[in-house]
């Protein structure tokens, strides 16, 4: 189980373990709006992980929760209380449970997870830990197989194959600026195409995303070199920007400090924080 309850808009790349089967939800009503692989995640929705990876675009103040068990655990839970022809719907995206039944697990989720929280001792109590586990794999086994299927479309899927593509692209290039038409090429999809894939997922357009993944190389750069032997200017310059007050200015608003302060920091300091280039803040100053 998990929870999360995040207070700034932002885009987040979702990693999930291909061993377990996940899904995520709402957790509170007035919940920020969410969208996952471009979908929006209504609350009383129940979203099922098909992927290794997946891409979150939320408001401010929004509040997840999660659950994942292995996939043979899973599997044993859906033939006790489903029975068969269940595997199906976890083809889809997207389950609409009973109102009822969503509470039900609502409720759980949240007293389990104060539980934890408060009085974590509780839960090593083999029996208490037994029976709470219990009945949140029931109730969250009758939500996927009792609820109505929210069918995704077929541009919908070729959309989420398409940036898998781009993602993988990124990575297998992870330290060099990358530029669209090279991507096109690589991945082969038209450049409309990758467009409306990527404003679909991440509320961008491609090029404004792999400017904003520069911004964070050129930090990441900043962050490893020299200052004794290296200079903001060849930095920026190697990264593909050529406005260096402009560029300045962009990073400031976004890191907080100058590209000549973060070149100056020492590599122990405790606030640096070596995020992956892809990992991007959802809003952010305009750069071309």
């Amino acid at each position: 189980m998990q929870h999360f309850t995040v207070s700034l808009p932002q885009i987040s790349n979702v990693a999930c373990r291909p061993d377990r089967r996940s899904i995520i939800f709402l957790t509170e009503s007035n919940s920020s709006p969410l969208q996952h692989c471009g979908q929006d995640v209504l609350p009383g929705d129940i979203i099922i992980n098909r992927t290794d990876v997946a891409h979150h675009r939320s408001g401010h103040d929004y509040h997840l929760g999660a659950m994942s068990l292995p996939i043979d655990e899973f599997d044993v839970a859906v033939e006790a209380i489903a029975g068969g022809g269940f595997s199906k719907r976890l083809d889809e995206r997207s389950i609409h449970p009973n109102p009822a039944l969503m509470s039900r697990l609502l409720k759980l989720h949240k007293v389990v997870g104060q539980l934890a929280h408060e009085t974590p001792d509780v839960l090593a109590i083999p029996e208490v830990l037994r029976a709470l586990e219990s009945e949140l794999v029931h109730v969250m086994v009758r939500c996927l197989a009792e609820g109505v299927v929210l069918e995704t479309s077929m541009g919908g899927r070729r959309h989420d194959a398409i940036v898998t593509r781009f993602e993988e692209f990124l990575e297998a290039n992870p330290d060099r600026p990358l530029y669209l038409t090279e991507i096109c090429a690589a991945i082969g999809v038209a450049e409309r195409t990758l467009r409306a894939s990527c404003e679909e997922h991440f509320g961008m357009g491609p090029i404004r995303y792999l400017t904003l993944r520069r911004m964070h190389l050129v930090r990441r750069a900043l962050l490893r070199s020299d200052p004794s032997t290296a200079t903001v200017t060849q930095i920026v310059a190697d990264h593909g920007f050529w406005e260096l007050g402009r560029f300045s200015v962009a990073y400031r608003m976004f890191f907080g400090e100058t590209p000549s302060c973060t070149l100056r920091r020492p590599p122990a300091d405790p606030r640096v924080r070596l995020d992956r280039p892809s990992t991007l803040a959802f809003a952010g100053p305009g750069l071309a």
